[in-house]
């Protein structure tokens, strides 16, 4: 089984100003590359906009990743609205009025989504994973928009950290077996283990930031998506990248 993700599109409306970036030429890019790749399933982590939940933008990115033919996931991060994205995306039925958050199951692998829009994990969405993991058995793969630890980078830990860490991971750590976890918000390309947890931070589709300054800095304007491979119970993945699109 092939998975991409792809993470913080930050698609802006028609004619914004996005950092003197090509937001929306590099989403054509990371469709393109993520086609060729012809995966059995998408996933989009959060932050699909700009700046805030906008179902103008929500509009535009549909059609595109329907129009690529395989099944795909989308979740809602910091700069989404949850509501709106899971109307916007025919995700009502996953909606609850904390997060659009759910499970699934893809060739036998079972996969959670979790939304940490509010930089945070409300305590129903806390119970319900914890419900989860009860009945389960085996590896998991687990998306969520922010990682559920500090991960060494000083700008992102210090000032954009997910709030209430510690009883997430006090739920996902009391499970006996391996926990996959892949997020985005960092754009940084990382992996930090922790106990019975592997936390892949993907980059992003906008740009990534400086890894070790405590003050916001550009790295660089490349983009990047995330290949993850699951056969026999074996789980692997890459981060490719490719050049982004400046305006001007």
């Amino acid at each position: 089984m092939r998975i991409i993700q792809i993470t913080d599109l930050h698609i802006g409306k028609e004619g914004e100003d996005t950092y003197f970036v090509d937001v929306r030429e590099n989403f054509r890019r990371i469709l393109l590359e993520t086609k060729s790749l012809n995966p059995d399933y998408l996933v989009i982590s959060g932050d699909l906009c700009y700046h805030q939940g906008e179902k103008e933008v929500y509009d535009w990115i549909r059609p595109q990743v329907e129009s690529l033919g395989f099944p795909y996931e989308v979740m809602a991060g910091n700069h989404d609205h949850s509501q709106t994205l899971a109307h916007a995306f025919g995700r009502q039925a996953e909606y609850s009025p904390d997060g659009l958050y759910y499970a699934r199951q893809w060739q036998g692998q079972a996969v959670l989504f979790m939304d940490s829009a509010p930089h945070q994990v409300f305590e129903p969405q806390l119970e319900w994973l914890k419900s989860h993991l009860q009945q389960s058995s085996g590896n998991l793969i687990l998306f969520i928009h922010h990682p559920p630890t500090l991960v060494g980078t000083p700008f992102m830990d210090l000032s954009h950290a997910l709030k209430n860490r510690d009883p997430l991971l006090e739920i996902l750590s009391a499970y006996p077996y391996s926990i996959s976890i892949f997020c985005g918000h960092y754009h940084i390309e990382r992996t930090v283990h922790w106990r019975n947890l592997s936390i892949h931070l993907t980059p992003s589709c906008f740009f990534q930031i400086d890894s070790y300054s405590e003050e916001f800095l550009v790295d660089h304007y490349q983009i990047a998506l995330r290949e993850i491979h699951v056969e026999e119970g074996r789980l692997s993945s890459r981060v490719k990248y490719f050049p982004g699109a400046l305006l001007g």
